[in-house]
């Protein structure tokens, strides 16, 4: 029998499930469940652009809290748009996974081209979601990041130590489903841990939770944000 984290919050009988949730938004609806009852009335989400955004949505309409973006994206291979082995956050954090550098092989141009490139990704999507206002002052706040999945856990942990930063009174992840590995490796980062559908083994992707998955496109992120959550 494995063992699950004790910070760990999920449902059992959705472990090792796949096609749990219809899309996004539903997932959003079922990590609420999860989450009510357990958080800070105050508790501030951070959705991680961009497939985090429709699941915040729903999460924040179903709890009725506050809500931002932290701005964090992977770094990802020359050959594999999907992959990433690094994130550069919205506060200029960088961090490469050393885990997958040591499976592969990267030239030092390879590696500094991929940053810039992530690096202006961001800066593209904090301008796109936020225009000239700044980040939330999340000084003292609990706060809650959530995305739409915990693959190998890169972006997340870069998003944890960036939050980590900003002085918050305690830091949760909220992710509909996850690797078990990836929860073990980054999950002691976070306060608690609140996952609907955990899964194992050798193969895992995010988008097998999902009957209903495609990429969110920037446009249709910006869409989501204007009309719920972007500040007047």
């Amino acid at each position: 029998m494995q063992a699950f984290p004790e910070n760990l919050v999920d449902l059992q009988a959705y472990r090792d499930r796949e096609g749990i949730f219809s899309d996004r938004h539903h997932a959003g609806r079922i990590l609420a469940g999860l989450l009510n009852g357990q958080v800070d009335p105050g508790s501030i989400i951070l959705a991680i652009p961009a497939g985090g955004v429709p699941v915040a949505c729903a999460l924040a309409e179903s709890l009725d809290l506050d809500v931002d973006v932290m701005v964090v994206s992977k770094i990802t291979f020359p050959w594999n748009s999907e992959a990433g082995y690094g994130a550069v956050a919205q506060n200029g954090l960088v961090r490469l996974n050393e885990r997958i550098m040591n499976r592969v092989r990267l030239s030092e141009t390879e590696i500094k081209t991929g940053i810039a490139a992530t690096t202006a990704k961001v800066n593209q999507r904090s301008k796109a979601l936020r225009g000239e206002n700044p980040p939330k002052d999340l000084a003292h706040h609990h706060v809650i990041l959530v995305d739409d999945g915990l693959a190998s856990g890169t972006t997340m942990s870069v998003a944890l130590e960036a939050v980590a930063q900003m002085d918050v009174a305690s830091v949760a992840l909220a992710v509909p489903t996850a690797h078990l590995d990836s929860i073990r490796w980054i999950g002691d980062r976070a306060d608690r841990v609140f996952c609907a559908n955990v899964r194992s083994g050798l193969s895992f992707a995010v988008a097998a939770a999902y009957q209903e998955w495609s990429d969110v496109s920037e446009a249709r992120m910006v869409e989501l944000w204007t009309q719920r959550f972007q500040r007047p």
